[in-house]
């Protein structure tokens, strides 16, 4: 999914049209106003009423198509009168200045007769237009300024001529700009200060746009700001100046050469009372806001369209967004976030999104304060199960605007059908979905918990309040970095679609509980027999003495007739971090869920257990930067850079596969050997010799492409597996000397 640059949220997003009604007494000028507008000049007759007027929105200032509407007492009802300013967004009252009979009436008749018609809370903007300005020799200011304190609703006064066209166009401009530009939400002139709606957008703005967090927006901040609401940057003069402006008038709106909030929020009254709130509302609209100062429905929720079977995933440049906000609010670079640093992040939402539950939903520190890993995880969840959801806290984290994106939207990868990955045997997914199923009290919750390697003296320590019936968590599955949610299914009859539909299921018995499997075994029958679905028992609480299952056959014949890998031991009533490698095996079946390969799992299922520490020493040295480092950069100049570069070289590639090799060919060298010694012995000696050899070759597995390389001699002697294993203990051990020395070599680089 690609995404444009934004764009900034003009008014006219805001508003489809604008609709300017004139009203007041008789032959004030209403009709020679919309008249000498629309001619440019005065008209020699003047009808009772003008017809409506629609100005086309290309030649407007504000881009939005504007109509005009007349009022005739002489023509129109009281009925009618009443329907127009129902209909009206901006009401113009006409006075003639030469008439004080005609300014009385504004207060005595038109702005009550105006405002019974509409809600307290929603006045429409009214604009004073003085006409006839040209027959007198003073101004009616002084007459008109006491009524605009009175009423807070007065945008404005406009004196004019109809007769001379003085001001006839900055009267229906001002009108406009009442409508697309109100000062009502932003401003209270009695206290003659922002209101409280006004400074908590601005505020959450101000929190956005200050990237570094330290309180105040630097040159570059403000520049970006600049940039991305009005499209043009400031010079550094104009940025001096602008601090200068703020210097003179407050004492603390500028620290440390940068502009605090005070001084932010100071500058927009200075714009508002200077009758520039246009540039006030060019900000809130281009960081979401409507004319209610909410943000809109189309900035918190963008369109995203989500086919059927498919999932929805953050992207690398969300989790980039991401890692820098995680970044700017962790201040003690402690790789976790403490209540008062998450509660700083959350200021720019309108609630607190996250409670007490998702601290047992992922990783956390000792504290118990989630970390950078549990960070995105939770996004990650949030994404996979509530996009909506997802596309909101971005949205008010500003993710749009500091990634200048259409939208959020452009975070969001939706994955490709299921169905097609079935069918290639190969999946693009990064997120996997395991439903944890099993009867209440089998050591689920364990489970759960065991993920984000919590043991059961730890698990006693969570409040039932604060259970969560979710956990996620990043397995490794041949070198490559996976999210694998778990979720906890309640006991129940029958499971619900919404339940069935996950990429791999755990089934969990109690081993001490004779009645837990046949709950297990029932379930699997009813909704995952038939289903290509690959599924998994697990034998939970080992650590007790086991008892016999209440069925009519064990758990592992079961198994075996069902063409299931066997049950797997678990517990976490252990001392350290309970064991993650069924965590790798479930995720591992979700990625090839393909019948075949469940069954290869089900027959290898030992010898990959005696491989597990091969893998993990690659694995280790393929994520032991990104761990430390929580590099996502393509730079090429960091460490983790250089390092991954070095670990995928073709160079370092092919020394593994040649030792490999090497290794492979000096033990279908020696097999030969024993075959031709033991040739004259027994004939069924050579075919049980040349069976060796295919042993030996069907025991590698080798994936071209990322896996590891695997290999495994069952038929060969003692000394030439130990000589084996010291050419790859020899090779492991100088690529690991290589590429430590080589990242000390980069750093010592570095320091110079």
């Amino acid at each position: 999914m690609r995404a444009g640059r934004a764009r900034p949220l003009r008014a006219a997003d805001m508003k489809k049209d604008v609709r300017i009604l004139l009203v007041g007494e008789p032959r004030v000028g209403k009709t020679s106003l919309i008249m000498s507008l629309v001619s440019e000049e005065f008209p020699e007759e003047v009808p009772p009423r003008a017809e409506e007027i629609t100005i086309p929105a290309d030649v407007t200032p504000e881009r939005v198509p504007t109509h005009i509407v007349d009022y005739s007492e002489a023509e129109q009802s009281d009925e009618q009168l009443h329907q127009e300013i129902s209909q009206a967004n901006v009401i113009c009252i006409v006075y003639a200045v030469n008439n004080k009979h005609s300014i009385d009436k504004v207060t005595s008749r038109w702005i009550p007769l105006i405002n019974e018609r509409t809600d307290k809370d929603s006045r429409l903007p009214l604009i004073l237009v003085g006409n006839k300005s040209d027959l007198v020799e003073y101004s009616s200011m002084e007459t008109i300024l006491p009524i605009m304190n009175q009423y807070t609703e007065i945008e404005t006064c406009v004196e004019c001529s109809a007769k001379n066209l003085k001001n006839i166009s900055e009267l229906f401009y001002y009108a406009q700009k009442a409508v697309l530009h109100p000062t009502g939400p932003l401003y209270c002139p009695e206290e003659k200060e922002m209101k409280p709606a006004c400074i908590k957008a601005l505020t959450r703005i101000f929190k956005i746009s200050d990237q570094d967090n330290d309180g105040t927006l630097n040159d570059a901040e403000l520049n970006f700001f600049q940039r991305i609401c009005f499209n043009t940057p400031l010079a550094p003069q104009a940025l001096e100046d602008v601090k200068n402006v703020v210097r003179k008038h407050i004492s603390d709106g500028v620290a440390d050469s940068g502009l605090t909030l005070k001084g932010f929020l100071f500058l927009h009254t200075l714009f508002i009372q200077r009758g520039r709130h246009e540039t006030t509302w060019t900000v809130l609209r281009r960081f979401g806001y409507d004319d209610d100062l909410d943000l809109t429905p189309e900035y918190l929720f963008p369109l995203l369209k989500i086919p059927p079977d498919c999932t929805t995933e953050l992207n690398h440049h969300a989790y980039l967004f991401l890692q820098s906000t995680f970044d700017k609010h962790d201040l003690d670079r402690d790789c976790a976030l403490s209540p008062d640093e998450l509660k700083d992040l959350f200021k720019v939402f309108p609630y607190i999104p996250w409670g007490p539950d998702v601290n047992n939903t992922v990783c956390t520190n000792e504290r118990g304060w989630i970390t950078y890993q549990g960070f995105l995880s939770q996004w990650t969840l949030t994404t996979y199960l509530d996009v909506q959801r997802c596309l909101e806290y971005l949205g008010y984290l500003g993710y749009s605007i500091l990634t200048e994106q259409e939208s959020q939207a452009s975070a969001i990868t939706v994955t490709r059908d299921k169905k097609i990955d079935l069918q290639k045997k190969q999946t693009q997914r990064n997120v996997f979905r395991c439903n944890v199923i099993g009867v209440k009290n089998c050591g689920k919750s364990g489970v759960l918990q065991a993920l984000l390697g919590r043991n059961l003296s730890r698990q006693k320590k969570i409040r039932d309040d604060h259970k969560s019936y979710y956990a996620i968590n990043t397995v490794y599955v041949y070198g490559q970095e996976k999210y694998l949610l778990l979720h906890d299914i309640s006991e129940s009859e029958f499971l619900t679609e919404a339940e069935i539909i996950c990429d791999v299921v755990c089934l969990v018995y109690d081993v001490s509980n004779p009645k837990s499997f046949e709950y297990c075994a029932r379930i699997f029958k009813q909704h995952f027999m038939d289903s290509r679905i690959p599924c998994l028992i697990i034998a939970a609480k080992s650590d007790l003495h086991e008892v016999k299952q209440e069925y009519s056959i064990s758990p592992a014949d079961f198994c075996r007739k069902h063409k299931m890998p066997p049950p797997q031991a678990f517990t976490c009533n252990t001392a350290d971090a309970p064991s993650k490698d069924i965590f790798v095996k479930l995720t591992t079946m979700a990625m090839y869920p393909e019948d075949q390969y469940r069954d290869r799992l089900s027959r290898d299922m030992g010898h990959t257990d005696r491989i597990e520490n091969l893998r993990k020493i690659w694995v280790f040295l393929k994520t032991a930067f990104h761990a430390r480092l929580r590099c996502m950069c393509t730079c090429n100049r960091c460490t983790f850079c250089i390092c991954q570069n070095f670990l995928n070289s073709d160079l370092l590639q092919s020394v593994k596969n040649k030792i490999f090799t090497a290794v492979l060919n000096r033990l279908r060298a020696r097999v030969a050997e024993w075959g031709a010694m033991l040739l004259a012995d027994d004939e069924g000696s050579i075919t049980h010799q040349v069976h060796a050899v295919h042993s030996v070759e069907d025991s590698i597995f080798m994936e071209s492409s990322h896996g590891p390389l695997f290999l495994e001699a069952r038929h060969v002697t003692q000394a030439d597996l130990k000589s084996s294993t010291f050419w790859l203990r020899a090779s492991f051990g100088a690529t690991v000397f290589a590429v430590l020395g080589f990242a000390m070599y980069k750093a010592l680089l570095k320091q110079r």
